[in-house]
C-alpha cells in the first residue's frame, strides 16, 4: 500500500495526448451545455409542463443508466480508442438531426426526447471508456488532479455553454444550440482519431460481453471499498440532481428570467468549479477524500435550500457558485478514489458500475423531483432533497468508509503455472481449485480471519463459490475450495486478473501456516465435461 503524493493540479496537463483530449472533450462539454439551455427552453417553448422539462434531463441520462454496464465490458475487450469513435459519432449525429427538424420548425416532444435519447446511447458507448483510459494517459499518482481537471473542466464548459447557449436562442433560436453542438464533436473525433493507443494485450484472448459483464458484476460484490464510493455517489445524485433537473422550471416561474439569464444562472455553477480548481486540492489535502467528500454534500444541501426557499437572483447566483465548488470537490474526489481502487483488466466494467448509479440517480431523481413539483410546487421539490442530502450525509460518515491509501493493483504471476492445462478445452468446467494450508491450531484465528480477506481476492478474479474447512481428524490440516465456471476463466486468474494486493492477501495467510510452507494446490474439473470433450474430438 502507498499513500497519495501530493502534487500540482495542472500536472497531468504536461502529456500531450491528455491535454489535446482535454482540450477537445472542453469543446465538447460546453456544446453539450449549449444544447441543454437549447433543448429545456425548447421543450418550454413546445408547451412542456416542469416534469416534462425534467424529462429532457432523463431522455439522456436513462440510456446510460440501461447501457453503461454492457458498454463497460465492450470497453475491456474491444480497442478503447474505437469505441469511443463509434459512440462520438452516434452523438454527432442525434445532434445534427435535431438541428435540422428544429430550424426546419417540425420538432416535437417527443421528437426532442427521442434524437436526445439517441445521443445518451452515444454516451453509455463512451462513458466507461473515457473514465478507463485516463490511467493510460496520466501516471497513477496523477489521477486525483486528472480527475479534479476533468471535472474543472465540465464546469467550466457549464459556467460557459449555458450563457452562450442562452444568448444564441435570444438572438437567433434553439436550433443554433443544436447545430453548435454538432460541430463540437468535431474536435474529440478528431483527438481520437489521431491517437495511437497501444494494442491491448489479451494473453488468453479476448473476453465475450456477456461473460466479461458477468465478471464486472463479480468483481463489484467482492470489493466493499469500491461498494462504498459506489454508495456515496448514489447518495449524492439522487438528492442533487433535483437542482438540475428543476431549475429551468426555477428560472422560468418564481425568478421570472429569460434564456439568456438562466444560461448566467448555470455560469454560476462553473464559476463556482473555477473555484474548486484551486481551493479541492487543499482541502483534500487538509481533511482527505472521506471528510472532503461528505463536507461536500452538506454545503451542496445547504445552497440547494437557499435556491428553493430565497426568491431573490442574487442570492440564488451566489448559491450556485457554493454548489459549482461543492459538485467538483464531491464529484471530482470520488471518481479519483474509484479509479484508484480498480486494476486494469476490469477497470471500464467497473467504472461502468459507477456511472450507473451517477446516471441512474441522476435519470430516477429527475423523474422524481419532477413529479414532486407538479404535485407539491418548486420549493418542496428544492427542500426535500436538500434535507435529504443532509441525511445521506449524516450515513456516510459512520457507514461508507473511503479507503486512505492505494492499494498496489499492477498485474502479477504469482502462481505456478496450472497442471493438466494442455489436456483440457477452455470451455471445460465448472472448475474445482482445492487448496490445503497447513496451519499451527494457535494461529488459527487469525489464519481463518486472513482467509475471509482472501476470499474476496478469489471471488474478484473469478471464483463464484468458495469455502473454507477445517480437517476433523487432522486440526492443523485447513482445505480452501473454490469453484471458477471454466479452465479459461481460471487460467485467466493465473494470467491477466492477479495483482500485487492479491499476492499480498495470499502472503498474509502463508506467513500464518506452519514454517510459512506454501499451500498445496489440485484441480478437478466437471467430469461430464470432460468426457463429452475427449469424446467429441475437434
Amino acid at each position: 500500500m502507498r499513500t497519495a503524493v501530493a502534487l500540482s493540479a495542472w500536472a497531468p496537463l504536461r502529456r500531450p495526448t491528455f491535454r489535446a483530449l482535454w482540450i477537445a472533450q472542453f469543446g465538447a462539454n460546453t456544446g453539450t451545455w449549449v444544447q441543454t439551455v437549447g433543448a429545456q427552453w425548447l421543450m418550454g417553448d413546445l408547451g412542456g409542463r416542469a416534469l416534462q422539462i425534467a424529462l429532457v434531463q432523463t431522455a439522456m441520462t436513462l440510456p446510460v443508466f440501461l447501457l453503461v454496464v454492457p458498454a463497460g465490458a465492450l470497453g475491456d475487450i474491444v480497442d478503447r480508442r474505437r469505441l469511443l469513435l463509434c459512440g462520438q459519432t452516434a452523438m454527432f449525429v442525434g445532434s445534427g438531426a435535431l438541428a435540422v427538424l428544429t430550424a426546419e420548425r417540425v420538432t416535437t416532444p417527443a421528437l426532442l426526447l427521442g434524437l436526445t435519447a439517441l445521443m445518451g446511447i452515444g454516451d453509455a458507448l463512451c462513458v466507461p471508456s473515457f473514465q478507463a483510459i485516463q490511467p493510460e494517459l496520466v501516471s497513477r499518482a496523477e489521477i486525483p488532479q486528472a480527475a479534479l481537471l476533468n471535472g474543472a473542466n465540465a464546469n467550466v464548459a457549464r459556467a460557459v455553454g449555458p450563457a452562450l447557449g442562452g444568448a444564441l436562442i435570444a438572438l437567433i433560436g434553439p436550433a443554433v444550440t443544436f447545430a453548435f453542438n454538432t460541430l463540437s464533436f468535431l474536435g474529440v473525433l478528431l483527438v481520437l482519431y489521431q491517437w495511437r493507443r497501444p494494442t491491448d494485450h489479451h494473453p488468453l484472448g479476448p473476453e465475450h460481453v456477456l461473460g466479461a459483464t458477468r465478471a464486472g458484476a463479480r468483481y463489484i460484490r467482492s470489493a466493499p471499498r469500491f461498494a462504498a464510493v459506489l454508495a456515496r455517489s448514489m447518495l449524492f445524485m439522487l438528492f442533487a440532481s433535483g437542482l438540475w433537473a428543476l431549475l429551468p422550471a426555477l428560472a422560468r416561474g418564481p425568478l421570472a428570467l429569460a434564456a439568456d439569464a438562466y444560461g448566467l444562472l448555470l455560469a454560476s455553477v462553473g464559476a463556482g468549479a473555477v473555484v474548486g480548481i484551486v481551493v479541492v486540492p487543499r482541502l483534500r489535502d487538509q481533511l482527505g477524500s472521506a471528510t472532503l467528500s461528505t463536507a461536500g454534500m452538506v454545503v451542496f444541501a445547504g445552497a440547494m435550500f437557499v435556491i428553493g426557499v430565497v426568491e431573490s437572483v442574487p442570492a440564488v447566483v451566489t448559491a450556485l457558485v457554493v454548489v459549482g465548488l461543492a459538485w467538483i470537490g464531491v464529484q471530482s474526489t470520488l471518481n479519483a478514489v474509484a479509479q484508484i481502487l480498480l486494476p486494469a483488466w476490469t477497470r471500464a466494467r467497473a467504472l461502468a458500475y459507477y456511472q450507473l448509479v451517477f446516471m441512474g440517480g441522476q435519470a430516477l431523481g429527475a423523474v422524481g423531483w419532477g413529479v414532486l413539483a407538479d404535485a407539491a410546487g418548486l420549493r418542496t421539490a428544492f427542500v426535500a432533497p436538500a434535507l435529504g442530502m443532509l441525511v445521506g450525509a449524516l450515513v456516510s460518515v459512520r457507514a461508507l468508509p473511503l479507503p486512505k491509501v492505494r492499494p498496489d493493483l499492477k498485474t502479477v504471476h504469482y502462481w505456478p503455472e496450472p497442471t493438466g492445462r494442455s489436456r483440457l478445452s477452455s470451455g471445460a468446467g465448472p472448475v474445482l481449485i482445492i487448496v490445503e494450508w497447513r496451519v499451527d491450531e494457535a494461529n488459527a484465528s487469525l489464519f481463518v480471519a486472513a482467509m475471509q480477506h482472501l476470499e474476496r481476492s478469489r471471488r474478484r478474479t473469478g471464483a463464484t463459490l468458495w469455502g473454507l474447512f477445517q480437517d476433523t481428524e487432522e486440526p492443523t490440516l485447513f482445505v480452501e475450495t473454490f469453484i471458477v465456471a471454466t479452465w479459461h476463466e481460471h487460467l485467466r486468474q493465473h494470467v491477466e486478473r492477479a495483482t500485487a494486493l492479491d499476492r499480498e492477501l495470499e502472503e498474509i495467510a502463508r506467513k500464518l501456516t506452519i514454517d510459512g510452507q506454501p499451500a498445496q494446490v489440485r484441480h478437478a474439473v466437471w467430469a461430464e465435461s470432460v468426457i463429452r470433450v475427449r469424446s467429441n474430438p475437434r
